[in-house]
C-alpha cells in the first residue's frame, strides 16, 4: 500500500472516527479538513431506514439550498415559441427543440441540468439512454418537466439540488464549497436534510435517519449526530 502524503496524514488527526460530532463542530472541522489547493466541494452522505426495492420506500425530491451550490449551472431547455422565449428571459442558457435533440445524440452533454416542456417529451423521451445514466433526464418529480420555465430556471440557476436514495438504501449531495462561511455550510446542510426528513415514505418503518457524515472532495468523512440534526431541524 502506498503511503499517504504529510498533507493526508495531518488532516485525518483532526478527526475522530468513533466520534458523532454535533452540526456546527462538524461543519467547522470540514471546512478545516479541506486544504487541497482548489476549492473543494462539500458533499453530504446518508443511511436511510428504507427499502428502496419496494417502490412505496423510495425516496426523492428537490431542495433549493439557501445559498446555492458554489458554481455555475448551466440550464437547457426543450421548449418551443412562446415557452423558448420565456425560458431564454429567464436566463437558460441553451434553447430549443429537434436540433438539440440531435445535439445530444451527437454526444453532446455539456450541460447541468436539462428542462422540458410537457409537449416536448415526444423528443425527450427519445435520449433517455443518454441523459438518464448521467442524471439528466427531466422528470415531473423533479419540477424538470413543467410549462412553469420561469421558475424552473430560476431555481435550477439558484441551486436547486436533486436527492434521491440509492439501491443501498444511500444518497449523497453537494451542499456547497469549502470556501463558504460556516454559517452558509450549515444552512445549506439543514435545509437539505430537512427535505429529506419530509420526504420519509409512511412506509418506512423504525429510525429513518440512520446514518449522516459530511466530508469535503479530498477530506475524509465526519460523522454527525442524527439526534442534534433532529433538534436543529426542530
Amino acid at each position: 500500500m502506498g503511503k499517504h502524503s504529510k498533507r493526508y496524514q495531518e488532516i485525518w488527526k483532526l478527526v475522530d472516527p468513533t466520534k458523532y460530532y454535533q452540526v456546527d463542530e462538524a461543519v467547522e472541522l470540514v471546512k478545516k479538513c479541506a486544504t487541497a489547493n482548489f476549492d473543494e466541494t462539500v458533499e453530504v452522505a446518508l443511511k436511510l431506514g428504507v427499502v428502496p426495492r419496494h417502490a412505496d420506500q423510495q425516496v426523492r425530491g428537490t431542495v433549493v439550498l439557501p445559498h446555492g451550490i458554489g458554481s455555475e449551472v448551466t440550464v437547457l431547455v426543450f421548449a418551443k415559441g412562446e415557452k423558448a422565449e420565456e425560458a431564454q428571459a429567464a436566463g437558460a442558457d441553451y434553447v430549443g427543440a429537434e436540433e438539440l435533440a440531435e445535439k445530444i445524440e451527437g454526444g453532446w452533454v455539456d450541460f447541468d441540468v436539462a428542462i422540458a416542456t410537457p409537449d416536448m417529451m415526444s423528443v425527450v423521451g427519445k435520449l433517455g439512454r443518454i441523459l438518464g445514466p448521467r442524471g439528466l433526464m427531466p422528470n415531473p418529480k423533479t419540477g424538470t418537466v413543467t410549462f412553469e420555465l420561469e421558475n424552473a430556471v430560476k431555481e435550477s440557476k439558484a441551486g436547486k439540488v436533486e436527492f434521491r436514495v440509492n439501491k443501498e438504501a444511500g444518497m449523497h449531495v453537494s451542499i456547497g464549497k469549502a470556501s463558504f462561511d460556516k454559517d452558509m455550510l450549515k444552512d445549506n446542510f439543514l435545509a437539505l436534510l430537512d427535505a429529506i426528513v419530509k420526504a420519509k415514505p409512511q412506509a418506512s418503518k423504525g429510525v429513518y435517519l440512520r446514518k449522516v457524515a459530511i466530508a469535503s472532495s479530498m477530506g475524509p468523512g465526519i460523522k454527525i449526530s442524527t439526534q442534534d440534526i433532529i433538534a436543529s431541524l426542530k
